[in-house]
């Protein structure tokens, strides 16, 4: 498999043996780094597979939201109609109050 990114292991052991390094440490180093850059570096069915778990959570956000969305609907409604119910107990209470009082007197 080539190389995803371009490192330059000449360049990379040449600095390491102007640093003190043998020859044989730096090659060693450079071939590590090699294979490190190259085991961590993300394949393009890795990303596909990002891409399909981010859809899958998009489409389940959104299930969720429409069931959230539904439900607050339904309970919205619900006080709606308990908010009339009272209401209408109400006037009907305050009318017979106003006849009480307008007999009264």
């Amino acid at each position: 498999m080539a190389e995803a990114i371009a490192f330059d292991t000449h360049r990379f052991v040449k600095r390491l043996t102007e640093s003190g390094f043998t020859e044989k440490q730096a090659e060693t180093l450079a071939e590590e780094h090699v294979a490190l850059l190259n085991a961590n570096l993300a394949t393009k069915a890795d990303v596909a597979a990002v891409k399909a778990d981010v859809e899958a959570l998009r489409q389940e956000t959104r299930a969720g939201m429409e069931a959230l969305r539904q439900e607050t609907k339904a309970a919205i409604e619900a006080v709606k109609a308990d908010l009339v119910k009272w209401l209408f107990g109400a006037l009907i209470a305050q009318g017979g109050l106003i006849v009480a009082l307008v007999k009264l007197l």
